[in-house]
């Protein structure tokens, strides 16, 4: 019987081996080093903030996996021998395979900061980074106060855990105006509001320069690079963005970059090897996306297109039209298609922001055609099937304003802003008519 090994029992390792088994009776194994079963990473912050158990994070039950023949083994591998198909174990165990999946996600980075190992310096992404937190930070008395480095989506839940905790948080961010690598500027400076609303102190244009250590080894204090402030803190959280976890891959024969790089079908250099999730590395464009993301739901696709192709239907990965969700404090972001921070050559980008400071849409859309391209939501729900259909259907500008009510998710006794943006929106397309035959009277030839 063909042996599947999975390293990694993440959204797309657990998701490729769920699948292999619908499809076929291959023996199935899945390893991992950090929790015996299956629990949802996205769940880690609400455990901390008391608004689950860890056992509500666990999509499925125990019994679950023995009963779809799915062998489990806790363990970490240390090498991987393409040659003979042999995974070896730090505990000297060793176990072969016919075909192997790699899916061992991302790790936190770390950028060689003086400081960075001490004892009370952690990252957000693990299951031990979480048994961490509560050992450091159970609660203010304990952590007085908490620095975080970087102004991710994982920063700023970092800093809202801990804030419901009611321990002061001093956020290090690099950039001008919080994630404006991502958002235009707008939206980034109602994030910059938002954060110091909550009492976060956000400390913009900052960049780490040393953690400073006590004499028994805990981190004490950071210090900023560009003022040589020292800030006294007893937690140093490292959220400066995560990187492929791949150190047992690089002493291999599987071709690696920043990740394990892949094909459109998921397949390494090796026969029979594969990589997905946060590991993989697209050899090849596809659009405007990243050859790496670390989200969740690209995740479970490569893990249902890897099943296929080991199944015997080979099919390309396809990850369709970009989305992403997430939330800062009080404001529900989801973006749809692209908006860029700044907009593309030949696009434009529409603006209204709701007078609360707490709600804003941006679209982005070609200006000569008014074709829609994605659209940037803060604190208004919207659905993602129906902006699915739209970009897929290549749909007009106009048309989305108008049918704006279609997406809406909100319950129906939610106030709603429809009316308020088509009016802004048809505002602006006035304004920008009387611009445009402006710009053309002044073309024209004068005569005197």
């Amino acid at each position: 019987m063909e042996h599947i090994v999975i390293i990694g029992n993440g959204i797309s390792g657990v998701t490729a081996a769920r699948h292999i088994r619908k499809l076929s009776n291959k023996k199935i194994t899945i390893i991992s080093a950090e929790t015996e079963y299956f629990f949802s990473r996205t769940a880690l912050m609400y455990l901390y903030m008391g608004h689950m158990t860890f056992e509500h994070t666990k999509p499925y039950e125990d019994w679950f996996w023995k009963k779809n023949r799915l062998d489990l083994k806790f363990g970490f591998v240390k090498h991987i021998e393409t040659h003979n198909n042999c995974l070896y174990f730090e505990n000297g165990d060793t176990l072969h395979y016919d075909k192997l999946i790699i899916a061992t996600g991302s790790k936190t980075n770390r950028f060689g900061w003086k400081g960075q190992d001490l004892k009370g310096v952690i990252g957000l992404y693990s299951k031990q980074d979480l048994e961490q937190l509560e050992v450091l930070a159970p609660n203010n008395k304990v952590c007085k106060r908490a620095v975080i480095v970087g102004g991710g989506l994982v920063g700023i839940e970092l800093a809202e855990m801990l804030h419901s905790r009611n321990i002061p948080v001093t956020l290090l961010v690099r950039e001008a105006n919080f994630w404006d690598v991502t958002l235009p500027i707008s939206q980034a400076k109602m994030l910059n509001r938002h954060i110091l609303n909550h009492g976060i102190d956000l400390r913009l244009q900052s960049n780490l320069k040393e953690i400073r250590s006590d004499e028994n080894g805990n981190a004490k204090a950071v210090v900023i690079e560009e003022t040589d402030e020292v800030i006294p803190c007893d937690l140093v959280g490292l959220t400066p963005g995560v990187s492929p976890n791949i150190d047992m891959v690089k002493t291999t024969a599987i071709e690696t970059d920043r990740g394990v790089l892949v094909n459109r079908f998921l397949e390494t250099n090796i026969k029979n090897v594969y990589a997905i999730g946060d590991c993989a590395e697209q050899r090849e464009p596809i659009g405007h996306r990243k050859a790496i993301e670390a989200v969740w739901y690209t995740g479970r696709m490569m893990g249902e297109t890897v099943a296929q192709t080991i199944c015997g239907n080979r099919i390309k990965y396809n990850p369709g039209h970009w989305f992403n969700s997430a939330k800062f404090f009080d404001i529900e972001y989801q973006t749809y298609g692209w908006v860029f921070p700044e907009p593309k050559s030949g696009h434009t980008h529409f603006h209204w922001k709701h007078e609360d400071d707490l709600k804003s849409i941006i679209i982005e859309y070609e200006q000569q055609s008014n074709r829609f391209l994605g659209i940037n939501t803060f604190g208004i729900r919207m659905r993602h099937e129906v902006f699915n259909r739209w970009l897929t259907e290549k749909r007009s500008t106009d048309y989305v304003i108008q049918h704006l009510k279609e997406a809406n998710f909100d319950p129906e006794f939610y106030k709603t802003f429809e009316n308020e943006i088509l009016e802004k929106y048809s505002t602006c397309e006035v304004l920008e008519l009387s611009a445009a035959i402006s710009r053309s009277e002044a073309s024209k030839p004068r005569r005197f």
